[in-house]
């Protein structure tokens, strides 16, 4: 366990909440370290892992109004992916590529999150694309309220437009467009960056030659916080600022969350090519979930026994949505010149 103590949170979360976050924390790590299992095994291709993200992006959903608000969510984001609504079986059924994949029928690669009914944006593979996508969503949300179309109080519509991404991909052009876009219309957007210090291989230092993302927030005339993304109380109340500021007319802000990712880039990555295993070990200290687990513990929230029934809960989640998409068909190759556009009309 990790000494570390968590930062106490500003907004007043219930017991209840507390720990459907850390279930939703454990859930994530479970069934992501069983897809590195199947990879390992040979029974899938490609995974991207979330390990040592869990806190960023569980901060970020609870935050917001989930299933509601618009996410535009990036390949990584397993974790805030799960808490807004998606299943462990949705995701492996993308894993293996089988018929129910609801992501995208098995063309893409897995991880390309997405859901019509949970507001959830189907992303491209190619980084920071989501971010002027983003900024146009937060522009549709704003004209809808100022012309009277919607209730900008109505929390059953779309008040608030979520995107996420790591921080190699703010050297890309679409990014910085979005967020200008985001600043000169003072749009109801959250980017949230997290900054893991590798882009793929490549250290910050060799990205960007500002001590941290945040600091360019203010040259879009938006508001920068920089968060430590390994405690999910703090990443919380960081959000949850920045959530009251969209919907409450305040414009866009701009969140990077520092955290580590404790595993290669991708299935297809050899870390130890670029980072020591020191350092990785050292890192693994700040575990999210650990430094969670071990607050709750302190205050008498999570007992053991609630320990070990979160975890029997999760493996048998786990194994239920591995063994259900193994066992789906494969979808026939014809199928993969339908749902692509929409059927001509008579």
């Amino acid at each position: 366990m990790s000494t570390e103590t968590l930062a106490l949170p500003r907004t007043q979360l219930s017991e209840e909440t507390l720990l459907e976050m850390y279930w939703m924390m454990l859930l994530s790590r479970r069934v992501d370290e069983r897809a590195w299992v199947l990879h390992r095994q040979g029974k899938i291709t490609f995974h991207v892992s979330a390990i040592g993200h869990e806190a960023a992006q569980i901060g970020a959903a609870f935050a917001i109004n989930r299933g509601v608000d618009y996410v535009n969510p990036y390949y990584r984001d397993l974790a805030l992916s799960l808490a807004i609504g998606t299943t462990a079986l949705d995701f492996m059924l993308g894993l293996f590529a089988k018929v129910g994949d609801p992501f995208s029928g098995g063309r893409q690669m897995p991880s390309h999150f997405n859901s019509h009914r949970l507001n959830i944006i189907s992303g491209s593979s190619v980084v920071a694309s989501q971010v002027p996508q983003t900024s146009g969503l937060a522009f549709a949300i704003k004209y809808r309220q100022t012309q009277g179309m919607v209730d900008p109080k109505d929390t059953s519509q779309p008040r608030l437009a979520l995107t996420c991404l790591g921080e190699g991909s703010t050297s890309q052009g679409d990014w910085h467009e979005g967020l200008n876009w985001a600043g000169v219309h003072h749009l109801p957007m959250i980017c949230l960056v997290q900054n893991n210090v590798y882009a793929i291989s490549v250290p910050i230092q060799s990205q960007m030659a500002v001590k941290n993302v945040a600091d360019r927030a203010s040259a879009y005339g938006i508001v920068g916080v920089t968060v430590d993304g390994n405690d999910v109380l703090a990443m919380y109340d960081v959000m949850k600022e920045a959530a009251e500021r969209a919907y409450n007319g305040g414009g866009a802000t701009l969140v990077e969350a520092k955290t580590y990712r404790m595993t290669p880039h991708s299935s297809d990555d050899d870390d130890r090519s670029y980072r020591t295993r020191e350092e990785v070990e050292e890192w693994k200290k700040k575990d999210p979930i650990s430094r969670f687990q071990s607050y709750l513990q302190a205050e008498g929230i999570l007992t053991q026994a609630l320990i070990d029934d979160y975890e029997a809960r999760a493996r048998d989640e786990v194994d239920a949505a591995h063994k259900t998409a193994e066992a789906a068909p494969s979808p026939a190759p014809e199928d993969t010149l339908g749902d692509v556009y929409a059927p001509l009309e008579d």
